[in-house]
């Protein structure tokens, strides 16, 4: 059986590009999913031209115009990320994608109440903009066995 393609936030592999210099490997994903999946890995912090380790981000404003600045020292890397990431979707359109997993409450991969509580991280809205149909979901979300269920039977289809 051929495997499905699949995006993933890097970290999640076990891939130390957090702003730490760390991972958030997730087993279930690499080890349990992976059986199914080919993963196509993405950092966008990374990827964007950001240092690992560097310093901590999130998102200011309102959801409609966040902005992704540094913590302490306020630096504003959105047309950086913006910019990248819109050379990286037109890169991914020809992977194949089923899907993608993203990482939750990161200020770039987030889905899901990353500012204020409910606005999505600054790629994944990119993302979820290009590509609307595709499935998406995040780590923690994939940890409820009905959504996991729902998101495999999603992806097989696509």
């Amino acid at each position: 059986m051929d495997k499905i393609k699949l995006g993933i936030s890097s970290c999640l592999l076990g891939e130390n590009v957090r702003y730490d210099g760390r991972h958030k490997l997730d087993h279930y994903l690499k080890d349990k999913l992976g059986k199914i999946a080919d993963w196509i890995s993405v950092c966008p912090e990374v990827e964007c031209g950001l240092s690992v380790p560097r310093e901590a981000m999130h998102l200011i404003n309102s959801p409609e115009s966040a902005r992704l600045v540094t913590r302490n020292s306020n630096i504003d890397h959105t047309e950086k990320m913006l910019s990248w990431a819109r050379k990286r979707l037109k890169q991914l359109e020809k992977e194949g994608l089923a899907g993608f997993v993203f990482k939750n409450n990161s200020p770039s991969c987030g889905l899901n109440s990353v500012l204020s509580k409910k606005g999505a991280g600054l790629f994944t809205k990119e993302f979820v903009n290009h590509f609307k149909l595709m499935p998406v979901e995040d780590d923690e979300s994939l940890r409820d066995n009905k959504v996991k269920e729902n998101y495999i039977e999603r992806i097989r289809k696509a």
